[in-house]
Parts: C-alpha cells; sequence; structure tokens
C-alpha cells in the first residue's frame, strides 16, 4: 500500500486538493514539507503550494464556483470577491492587487476602490 492509498491520504485530500497542495510519499518529503503521521507513523507528506500558486489555486476556484469567468461577474459579485479575497490575505502576496485586476477585467485602481469602499465609514 502507498502513502496515496492510506485513509489518511483519503481523509486529507480534498484539504489539500482546496489549497493547491500535493500529496506525496514521506520519504520523498523536503525541509518545507508537513509530514503527517498516523498512530505513530509517518505515512504522508504534503507539500504546500507558493504563496503566488496559492492565489492562483483560489482564482480559479472562484471561476468555478461561480460557473464562468471572473471578468464576465457583474460589479457587485467582484466587490464581494474582492472581499473574500482580502479576507484569504491575496493582497499581502507580491503582484496580488495586479493578478486579482487581470482575473476580474479591471483595472489595479479599482481593485484599490472595491478595498476603500469596504474601509469607508461612510458605508456604514
Amino acid at each position: 500500500m502507498t502513502a496515496l492509498d492510506h485513509a489518511l491520504a483519503q481523509a486529507v485530500k480534498p484539504l489539500v486538493d482546496a489549497m493547491g497542495g500535493v500529496l506525496i510519499e514521506p520519504g520523498e518529503a523536503a525541509a518545507d514539507d508537513v509530514v503527517l503521521s498516523w498512530e505513530g507513523e509517518e505515512v504522508l507528506a504534503v507539500r504546500l503550494p507558493q504563496l503566488a500558486d496559492s492565489l492562483d489555486h483560489i482564482l480559479a476556484a472562484l471561476e468555478r464556483q461561480h460557473g464562468r469567468p471572473l471578468a464576465e461577474l457583474d460589479r457587485r459579485t467582484k466587490q464581494s470577491i474582492v472581499r473574500t479575497l482580502e479576507a484569504r490575505g491575496a493582497f499581502s502576496v507580491r503582484h496580488g492587487v495586479e493578478t486579482v485586476a487581470g482575473a476580474l477585467g479591471v483595472s489595479r485602481f479599482t481593485v484599490y476602490n472595491y478595498l476603500n469602499r469596504e474601509k469607508s465609514p461612510s458605508d456604514g
């Protein structure tokens, strides 16, 4: 039985997939990988994505969730997506605003406006 056949692998696979990670054999784990144990035995390792790859993965998941390219969504939905991405730390990634703007089909200025609109005291 390989690590990928183990019950722990089956249990964590949806979470690892959602994060954009990869399941690997524990013997192949590098220093940055997370090794998972089951009943005291190392059975599986998770290779986490780089932050920039995570943002691309999140954007792709949002496209799947909405059933069409993000650029085709209405303004209100795009604003909601920007709020969601901000809460998930998307704008702490280098070039995050540019990446999100490109995916949404808007300018960086528009993304900043969406972000500032949420922080405006007159919106409450």
